[in-house]
């Protein structure tokens, strides 16, 4: 009796899973039937129209054809916008891990554009090395920016970055003793929380310093200016991914909060101007400069992307003409592989200078008018690894700043999922849900650590090179590989490093 109830028991489970499995069955089928009938009637997609329903694999495909290529197919130097090798080496430098390397270089060391640096016979030994040494930005002003940072965290707004990201830098730079940038959506409150020396960036939208009808407010500038880690301000003429274009964020991650620090409205898209409507001249330049110079009694240089460099020139003979207390305090070369979360392709792709050209130009024009110690420097735009920055010390550059690199050191995995609000490491997104996984504490532990190899191992570099600290560095230094196969010395490359020409001339 036992046994017939229990066999019983048992059929019926099975009649129900089998009638339920009928049911499914026929719901997908119905579902496959109604998007087959969608396919065949549309228009818009010949390949859905052509074949229904196995169509749609194709996008499926295609959107996973990155992470594919990232993970499984891509050499270690042959990826961009930043290839494994590059990545690794953050990852690794950033958790304070072994990055030394067995059996051999996996670097393409034949290719135009490598960089060798050039070993002396008699090395620095490691007792007689030393930390980079102090500078001094904005002589002129009433409180003048001395720093010995070498490598810094550029412009990163609140808004395209999410809070814990932004607080993590900021904790992260201040342990390290560097400078963080807070990108052009004005100064919010987590830059400030972890207590880093700050740069405030001027965008052509003037967040945060802008009056109701959306000019320069002095009132602002001075009401800013009052924050004791404020120590410089940037004004951003142009941005390595999209000169001659505004920036965008789009207006899903415009939040009440990140909309009141902006002074724009939350919800719809922030598109800045394509550049300062008060600046048409070098002079204009020069002008600003002084006016929010005067207005905060900090160092104010600008940003830049060079393409047409003739206007540099330009400003320089302006400055020896009104005198070295007009010169703008630091300008900082951006490169057109540099970074962004939303720009126009034709512009990434194919608009600006990439530093590896831009950064010795500008640093000649400088110097060709007796500018070398008014006018410092900053070198960004893809400068990740420690070559990367030895070489821009050998060009010229007085100090370098990363932004991609430091997105790197708090887990950014490169999914390009920057301007989509859906970044899956927390980084680039203000869903609360996914920026749960980004721990700041432990984050502004890897960006501290990330600074501190990146100077240590540049470092290694110069003492290999025979100089005692970093920005000893010189051109002559630095080898440069040519087409021909053969590599150049950068001094030969670009030779006039420290030329200066008179007032007169």
């Amino acid at each position: 009796m036992f046994e017939s109830e229990t066999l019983r028991e048992v059929m019926s489970v099975a009649d129900f899973m089998a009638t339920l499995f009928i049911i499914v069955v026929g719901i997908a089928i119905l579902f496959l039937i109604g998007v087959a009938i969608v396919d065949l009637t549309q228009r818009k997609h010949a390949i859905r129209h052509n074949y229904p329903v196995i169509g749609h694999l194709r996008y499926f495909f295609e959107s996973l054809g990155h992470f594919f290529r990232q993970y499984f197919f891509a050499l270690d130097h042959e990826e961009l916008p930043f290839n494994r090798a590059q990545r690794t080496w953050i990852y690794r430098a950033s958790k304070d891990v072994d990055s030394t390397l067995a059996f051999g270089s996996t670097a393409p060391l034949g290719e135009p554009g490598t960089v060798y640096f050039v070993n002396c016979p008699f090395p620095h030994l490691d007792e007689d090395t030393a930390e980079p040494g102090p500078v001094t930005i904005g002589p002129f002003c009433d409180k003048p920016y001395t720093t010995a940072s070498l490598f810094n965290i550029s412009g990163m707004s609140y808004g395209a970055i999410s809070k814990p990201a932004v607080i993590a830098l900021s904790n992260g730079a201040r342990m390290a003793g560097a400078w963080l940038n807070t990108g052009e959506g004005g100064l919010s409150p987590f830059h400030l929380e972890g207590g880093a020396d700050i740069v405030f960036q001027i965008g052509t939208a003037k967040y945060g310093v802008r009056d109701e009808h959306g000019g320069l407010s002095d009132e602002k500038l001075r009401q800013v200016a009052q924050h004791e880690q404020l120590r410089m301000f940037e004004i951003k003429l142009s941005q390595g991914a999209k000169p001659g274009k505004g920036g965008i964020l789009p207006g899903v991650k415009v939040s009440e909060e990140i909309a009141a620090i902006r002074g724009i409205k939350p919800g719809e898209d922030s598109i800045s101007p394509n550049r300062h409507p008060e600046t048409e001249t070098v002079g204009d330049i020069l002008d600003m400069v002084d006016r929010i110079r005067r207005a905060t009694g900090k160092p104010v240089g600008f940003k830049t992307v060079i393409g047409a460099y003739g206007w540099l020139e330009e400003l320089c003979q302006e400055v020896v003409k009104r005198g070295p207390e007009s010169a703008p305090d630091f300008i900082t070369v951006d490169s057109a592989d540099g970074g962004t979360g939303a720009a126009p392709k034709p512009l990434m792709d194919y608009v600006g200078m990439p530093i590896r050209e831009s950064l010795p130009l500008a640093v000649d024009i400088r110097n060709r008018y007796g500018l070398k110690d008014r006018i410092r420097i900053i070198a960004s735009g893809k400068l990740v690894n420690p070559s990367d920055v030895a070489w821009a010390l050998c060009a010229g550059a007085d100090f370098v700043a990363s932004a991609r690199g430091f997105m790197f050191s708090l887990g950014c995995i490169q999914a390009l999922k920057c301007n989509k609000n859906t970044c899956p490491t927390g980084i680039t997104t203000h869903q609360p849900r996914l920026q749960a996984g980004l721990d700041p504490e432990d984050k502004a532990v890897r960006v501290a650590q990330y600074i501190k190899n990146m100077v240590h191992e540049v470092g290694i570099i110069a003492h290999s090179c025979g100089v005692p600290e970093p920005r000893r560095l010189k051109r002559f230094h630095a080898r440069i590989v040519c087409e021909d196969g053969r590599s150049r010395p950068l001094d030969e490359i670009y030779p006039n490093e420290g030329l200066q020409q008179q007032a007169a001339e």
